[in-house]
């Protein structure tokens, strides 16, 4: 067979093709496509041929487009694609993810004839991906680990479930709880877990930095725009590009870059700080904090309508003390990282009792600290009461076991219990409303303090 011959078959050869084939007139209309796109994209021939090639909606396409290049066409000025991932539209709406490589056609003159593609289907790879993913998780799961967290309360469980809806969504989330509750660890779960997570990950600490400085790491700036912005510099939002940006202690943002940041999220575009040139910001975006945003809002420390903005999605991580079931998992998990307490005989039975006893104002961070001090002050054996930090062995047991006939010590939590309680007519649905808790958290500090009420709904 020769060369000749190959031409003359060269449409069944086309034909053939696993992959997408098509080929674009100079002015962008498309000449022809093989019956492997056709089927990929569910189009009849007649509603492809002659028409712009923006018909199949290509995400890279229009970003390339909205550069304002030289050319309609990215290709023309690269003259090759090399395996370009991006999303292409089917004919009922639905996007597919393809990889994609092109080249120019050119004569023996070097005059552009038009340009070849050829579109490969990788939606079904990630969507075996996304099981793979899944059953990992679930595999954590069955383990009492769950992205990083450990444990297996019904409280937990009812986070890890929300973390993974909230991970196939690309609304914003803001994740609510105590200091050493495990925020960052949320975070990034949620970021792992979602589509986004080949992509970048960049967090901040807005509590860190003064207005101006955090308006500078936000957005980025150019030369000169204030007093020692010797170069310019890439903001954490150009950064992240398409990924998830983390901003934690959103609370302590100040009321000028909660505009901004308002903005940012209504136009999905900022501007570096002394510059005027908009910029896409394509990112999903995180935030955290550990106070209480609607009261702030109440004493206009934090502007409502950002408040909104950001609380779409709210994940509450719960405090140690109203999920002891998952302490000793927690401690057999620290003490397997620690080499010179897992070289011991674990705990003994009193000290787990201590352990159980302690409030944990500080978290698993502080279970955490607590243990690595008892790594280093005891010598050899179990970890007993005196290897623990002093406040934990003289703070536990007071004020919730009062000595018989003595008075009795009512700590601010249980005052406020009471208060909130009278406030609700004894509702606890109303009462944990006021507290800014759940309903079975004031269950849990009822039966702490020994409260009881006779009025509920």
């Amino acid at each position: 067979m020769t060369e000749q011959d190959i031409d003359l078959y060269l449409r069944e050869v086309i034909d053939t093709m696993s992959d997408g084939l098509i080929i674009v007139r100079p002015n962008g209309t498309i000449m022809k496509v093989n019956e492997a796109l056709l089927r990929m994209t569910g189009f009849a021939k007649e509603e492809l041929l002659n028409k712009p090639c923006s018909v199949l909606g290509c995400d890279a396409c229009l970003r390339s487009r909205a550069e304002g290049k030289q050319h309609w066409c990215r290709l023309f000025n690269t003259r090759k694609e090399n395996r370009k991932s991006c999303h292409i539209i089917d004919k009922n709406g639905n996007y597919l993810h393809v990889l994609k490589n092109a080249s120019l056609l050119m004569d023996d003159n070097g005059e552009i004839l038009g340009s070849v593609e050829t579109v490969t289907d990788i939606s079904e790879l990630d969507r075996k991906e996304l099981k793979i993913r899944e059953l990992s998780q679930k595999l954590q799961h069955d383990e009492h680990r769950f992205c990083g967290f450990v444990g297996n309360s019904l409280a937990m469980q009812k986070v890890y479930t929300l973390l993974g809806k909230a991970a196939r969504s690309d609304a914003p989330v803001i994740i609510y709880g105590e200091s050493g509750t495990g925020k960052e660890l949320a975070a990034q779960a949620i970021h792992e877990m979602s589509p986004r997570s080949a992509k970048p990950f960049v967090q901040l600490n807005c509590a860190a930095l003064n207005e101006s400085l955090l308006e500078s790491e936000l957005f980025g700036h150019v030369k000169g725009a204030f007093t020692g912005a010797y170069r310019h510099r890439e903001g954490r939002f150009e950064e992240v590009a398409d990924g998830s940006i983390f901003l934690d202690e959103i609370g302590d943002v100040p009321l000028p870059i909660q505009v901004k940041l308002l903005r940012v999220l209504e136009t999905r575009s900022f501007e570096r700080v002394g510059e005027n040139i908009p910029l896409n910001m394509d990112a999903r975006l995180i935030t955290a904090t550990n106070q209480d945003l609607q009261h702030l809002v109440r004493e206009k420390k934090f502007r409502e309508d950002f408040f909104f903005r950001i609380n779409v999605i709210p994940v509450h991580l719960p405090p140690l003390r109203e999920r002891k079931e998952d302490l000793p998992l927690l401690v057999e998990h620290f003490i397997l990282q620690n080499e010179n307490l897992r070289k011991g005989d674990g705990l003994g039975p009193e000290t787990m009792h201590k352990l159980m006893d302690y409030d944990w104002p500080g978290n698993v961070r502080e279970l955490k600290s607590a243990l690595e001090y008892a790594a280093v002050v005891k010598d050899s054996g179990p970890i007993l009461p005196e290897h623990l930090p002093p406040n934990i062995v003289e703070t536990t047991g007071k004020c919730l076991c009062p000595e018989p006939g003595g008075p009795t010590i009512e700590p601010d939590e249980k005052q406020q219990l009471l208060n909130a309680l009278k406030q609700a007519g004894g509702n606890k649905s109303k009462a944990a409303k006021i507290l800014g808790v759940s309903r079975g958290t004031i269950h849990n500090r009822m039966r702490k303090y020994s409260v009881q009420y006779t009025l509920d709904a």
